[in-house]
């Protein structure tokens, strides 16, 4: 795996700068991101090898996409390689530019503002249409790239799959918050070690410390959540998918507000880097359902099945 996720960190590493990123989120030119993203190819991963592609499955594919929110890349590369993956297995041509995938008419969907085209679930099946003719609106929150796409989808049609794009989706953004958490801890233990204080540095202290366990914990959790939300490929069961987003969702805020807290003054300033992965957090939580839209189904699910609890986790998370 790591053949595959070093040269995709390299690319990463070298077009998405925390400094393309701001322009990218003040409104400037996301294309040669997107050409550059687009020409290594690994776009067309888990497309079938008879179709062009790596043939790769989600949990294979899953590092790249915690590389992704690690870096809080501001394209929906993710949710392009999924969508690349329908069109291609359906037999319909994928356009060139990027694909969001558009699970609720009224819900947000990140990096709407950046997309040529969205995937949308219009519940029978799922849509191909342009994002200009879905008349996106932005949500007024500062540099974020997400929009409501409220307009009526019209375009080439493909089967839709037995849980919708909702639950793939929701796995998408459990990896992405993953891998911001992961950089989140990084960076906090990184500034703990670093920031001197009364002559010693912060991380010494216990009450910091503690922390900095805490976010640990939580990454972790957000890391295996994600990766047993992937490990059974794009037509993901829904129970599935809500465990791995109520795990992950439930700690984003914890993690974003212990990476501010370790920072202090400095994390909560515009030219610093850390905003740019708590504004994600805070937003792949919301993304296609809560931890709160996702623990009621998971609940209701339960409450309706006539086994044991242990017996329904097992059928219902683990086979």
């Amino acid at each position: 795996m790591n053949q595959l996720l070093e040269p995709f960190v390299r690319m990463l590493d070298a077009v998405a700068t925390p400094a393309a990123i701001r322009a990218v989120e003040a409104g400037g030119d996301w294309r040669a991101m997107w050409d550059e993203i687009a020409a290594s190819g690994f776009l067309d991963a888990m497309v079938a090898e008879e179709h062009g592609g790596a043939g790769l499955t989600l949990a294979q594919v899953q590092p790249l996409i915690e590389a992704l929110g690690a870096r809080a890349v501001p394209l929906p590369v993710a949710e392009t390689m999924v969508a690349r993956k329908l069109l291609a297995d359906a037999g319909l041509a994928a356009p060139d530019g990027p694909v969001v995938l558009a699970t609720s008419a009224a819900w947000p969907v990140p990096c709407a503002l950046v997309a040529s085209h969205a995937l949308v679930d219009t519940g029978a099946a799922l849509v191909l249409a342009e994002v200009a003719a879905l008349s996106p609106r932005a949500t007024g929150v500062v540099h974020s790239l997400a929009a409501v796409l409220p307009g009526a989808p019209q375009g080439p049609a493909l089967p839709r799959p037995e849980a919708g794009l909702r639950a793939v989706a929701a796995v998408l953004r459990a990896c992405l918050i993953a891998g911001g958490a992961a950089r989140l801890c990084d960076m906090a233990t990184a500034h703990a070690g670093d920031r001197v204080q009364f002559g010693k540095p912060i991380g010494r202290q216990q009450a910091l410390q503690q922390m900095l366990a805490v976010m640990a914990e939580d990454m972790i959790a957000c890391r295996i959540a994600a990766q047993l939300g992937a490990s059974r490929g794009i037509a993901v069961p829904e129970a599935l998918a809500a465990t791995a987003k109520v795990t992950t969702s439930a700690a984003a805020p914890r993690v974003a507000a212990s990476a501010h807290a370790v920072h202090g003054a400095i994390g909560i300033s515009e030219e610093y880097d850390l905003q740019l992965l708590t504004r994600r957090l805070h937003e792949w939580r919301l993304a296609d359902g809560s931890e709160g839209y996702w623990a009621a189904l998971l609940g209701a699910a339960r409450l309706g099945s006539g086994a044991d609890s242990v017996e329904w986790v097992r059928e219902s998370v683990f086979y």
